[in-house]
């Protein structure tokens, strides 16, 4: 599959060298192995998704008959999230090149499955580097006390999945303090 990704030297910024996972939206053949190695490393079914291009990758597996996700949880930019009084989550992220907030609804993951008094949450994203971006959505998830017909439920990362991961950042090392961490393919 690694022979599928694109690199671009410094984009978005000097220094950085910028992974390009598009080409795997223009091979079918590329794309249903994503998703296959997708749906065997994800076993939580609710999935945190950071804006944009996680989105990409996480919703086949909805339609996956043989994989247990069963809701989105979708973590968007600033502006881009409608929401209600008191539903948004407002999330400081690190990330390789400086800092972002990402947003979320509560009422999001309430929409989703819990398994006893606890939202488990796999949180998938494209690219491992610092892990700046995981970090920050994974304390901020398992901080929660989510409130549905009345009753208290925890929120708790199972797993990060990763498409591809910077081994020489040490990411990985970061968020295995927190749920054990997959990355489909190591460069």
């Amino acid at each position: 599959m690694i022979e599928t990704l694109k690199f671009y030297k410094n984009f978005p910024k000097e220094g950085i060298n910028f992974i390009d996972i598009i080409p795997f939206l223009q091979s079918k053949k590329a794309f249903r192995e994503v998703v296959e190695a997708l749906k065997k490393a994800t076993t939580a079914p609710n999935i945190a998704a950071p804006e944009a291009r996680a989105f990409l990758f996480t919703a086949p597996l909805l339609s996956e008959q043989d994989c247990k996700v069963e809701n989105i949880i979708p973590m968007r930019k600033s502006g881009k999230l409608p929401f209600n009084d008191g539903d948004l989550v407002e999330v400081c992220i690190e990330k390789e090149y400086g800092f972002d907030k990402l947003y979320y609804r509560l009422s999001d993951i309430a929409a989703g499955v819990a398994e006893g008094d606890t939202f488990y949450v796999t949180l998938l994203d494209d690219v491992l580097a610092t892990g700046g971006t995981a970090l920050g959505v994974a304390e901020s998830l398992e901080k929660l006390t989510i409130y549905r017909d009345g009753k208290p439920y925890k929120v708790k990362i199972k797993e990060f999945v990763f498409l591809v991961g910077i081994a020489e950042i040490h990411g990985k090392d970061r968020l295995e303090k927190i749920a054990p961490v997959t990355v489909l393919m190591e460069i």
